[in-house]
């Protein structure tokens, strides 16, 4: 047993209903923004009818007014909304989505106290076989998630498999945004990282039944390295091609993880 996962509490089944509950909101907002993702739609009209949805399920948004971690103004959008080369935190505005676009969507809500966080990237159209490779790719990273990660394992373990499977497919795991616990907070201890490194040695934990883990593999087309655009929020990569996001807030069980945002 590691010093950190000491100090990570397993949530109990009522809590795990109220998570499932909230991770259900997520589910429905993604499912109305997936149908809505086209040519010519704004990114801000994704935004207004994700609000739209939280509310009608008396749900409300974790995102919008987040201080930034490093003092700059709060954040200023109900959902994270990146488009293409933009890996996360992108802000709903006037941009139109067009052909041949990814659209990565990151939704968190609180549902009567308790918290869910799930992302996905949509193809919109047809887009290069490249980036529909690279999208199938982070979302089949998640899915190791639900296959390896259970009770008595090290993280690293997992993150070893994710990273694998994004190295072999010739594409780069983001390394400067890791995952997260979740419950009644957004961001709860640990630190859920996506691949093995000697900076992630000390932070490792061993999974144990009733832990919530917000895991959301990041993976750019080219190098690894991000930036945070002028606008204080929205990260892109540096060498300007695609990235792909994907999340799910899941529980550990004893023989896999469950996903409460699906």
């Amino acid at each position: 047993m590691t010093r950190r996962a000491m100090t990570i509490r397993p949530k109990n089944a009522e809590a795990i209903e109220k998570m499932r509950a909230a991770g259900r909101v997520v589910a429905e907002v993604l499912s109305q923004l997936r149908d809505r993702i086209r040519p010519g739609v704004t990114t801000g009209e994704l935004d207004a009818e994700a609000v739209r949805v939280m509310r009608e399920q008396g749900a409300e948004s974790l995102f919008l007014g987040q201080p930034h971690p490093r003092g700059g103004r709060p954040y200023p959008g109900n959902i994270c909304v990146s488009v293409n080369e933009e890996l996360v935190h992108g802000i709903p505005g006037e941009r139109r989505i067009a052909e041949g676009d990814i659209v990565s969507v990151d939704v968190g809500v609180k549902k009567d106290g308790w918290c869910g966080d799930a992302a996905r990237t949509f193809a919109v159209g047809r887009v290069d076989q490249r980036v529909e490779a690279l999208v199938r790719t982070t979302a089949e990273a998640l899915e190791i998630v639900a296959r390896e990660a259970r009770a008595g394992v090290l993280w690293s373990a997992v993150a070893g498999r994710i990273e694998d499977l994004v190295r072999g497919a010739g594409f780069s795991i983001v390394t400067d945004y890791v995952g997260h616990g979740i419950g009644r907070e957004m961001w709860e201890e640990p630190r859920v990282p996506n691949y093995v490194g000697r900076d992630t040695a000390r932070d490792d934990f061993v999974l144990a039944e009733g832990m919530t883990l917000a895991v959301e593999p990041m993976v750019n087309m080219g190098r690894r390295e991000v930036r945070e655009k002028e606008d204080g929020w929205t990260v892109e990569t540096c060498d300007g091609q695609p990235a792909a996001h994907f999340e799910d807030t899941f529980v550990v069980r004893r023989d896999g993880a469950e996903a409460l945002t699906r």
